[in-house]
């Protein structure tokens, strides 16, 4: 499967005007900026790679939902690296099971973004188990998406 192509059907939702609380403070109007001045297949490391600076921590969930696919490439791009899987599980686990992101995304949306993680379960076990952190991560953010039937 195109995982990047699947998202961006999955996850086909208009482009917001603004990304952040805009006119909240500087660092919120700048974080906005980056991701305005962005779409889902031009954003990358140089925007998003930053633990430490990162727009997604500001995002709305209606922006989350749009860059989600560029989430996901970026991980599997730097997958053998482990570039963006840590800052990824972090947006994905939130603070838990009813996070705003979960909650903003429908059936369809979470069931994707599961399968997703058993598809780094099961192709990159290697790689997550290089950091300990990583396969609680996994676990958690895989048990926080799947959809509960």
């Amino acid at each position: 499967m195109n995982w990047t192509l699947e998202a961006k059907r999955i996850f086909n939702v208009t482009k917001p005007e603004h990304f952040t609380d805009f006119r909240h403070c500087c660092e919120c109007a700048e974080h906005d900026q980056v991701l305005v001045s962005n779409d889902v297949d031009s954003i990358g490391l140089d925007e998003l790679g930053n633990p430490g600076w990162d727009p997604i921590c500001f995002c709305t969930s209606e922006g989350f939902l749009y860059y989600m696919p560029a989430l996901i490439r970026l991980t599997l791009d730097t997958i053998d690296g482990n570039q963006y899987l840590d800052q990824f599980l972090f947006h994905l686990i939130g603070d838990g099971r009813d996070n705003r992101r979960v909650v903003a995304c429908n059936n369809e949306q979470r069931a994707f973004v599961a399968r997703f993680i058993e598809y780094l379960i099961e192709n990159h076990t290697e790689r997550i188990e290089e950091a300990l952190c990583y396969s609680d991560d996994v676990l958690k953010a895989h048990d926080i998406w799947k959809v509960d039937n």
